[in-house]
């Protein structure tokens, strides 16, 4: 359910004749603000800073928020800390008790329903070895595809709800 917000829009319309400036009409004007779904929430677990950034980006602009962690372990404490977590878009090389393998099969074993993307520029996984209903995309990482991807899932995961 949207809520409603009453604009009122003026109209300054310039005078000669008068000399100076006088308001010709007012004009209300609705616009309805939806909030009824905020936007999910991602979490983005990469080291590497730059990349970070990039894959904060594709979030942002598939329409989502981001939450940041640098490694697994950031990652579990975030997890632990937030019930609002939608997707999981971690990279699988980094330092830290668990690589994002271990990460992605920890999330799907203590939290279900959150839906996993694993990147990686240096391995090449099948589907056998991550977690079920979740994705690995091979670096460097095309925007559009992510994007889609992210709301793909995060679409399926809304629809169940």
């Amino acid at each position: 359910m949207g809520y409603e917000m009453l604009v009122s829009v003026f109209a300054a319309i310039l005078s000669y004749g008068a000399g100076c400036f006088s308001l010709a009409f007012e004009t209300p004007v609705i616009m309805v603000l939806d909030r009824s779904a905020p936007p999910a929430v991602v979490l983005v677990v990469e080291d590497e800073m730059l990349l970070r950034m990039r894959a904060v980006d594709m979030v942002e602009d598939a329409g989502f928020t981001s939450v940041e962690a640098v490694d697994a372990d950031e990652a579990v404490a975030i997890l632990e800390a937030r019930s609002d977590i939608a997707l999981l878009f971690t990279d699988i090389q980094m330092p830290g008790s668990m690589d994002g393998l271990k990460l992605a099969h920890a999330v799907r074993e203590r939290w279900p329903p959150i839906k996993i993307i694993l990147v990686s520029g240096q391995l090449r996984l099948a589907n056998a070895d991550i977690p079920a209903d979740s994705r690995f995309f091979g670096k460097p990482l095309e925007a559009e595809e992510m994007i889609a991807e992210m709301r793909n899932l995060i679409g399926q995961a809304r629809q169940r709800q």
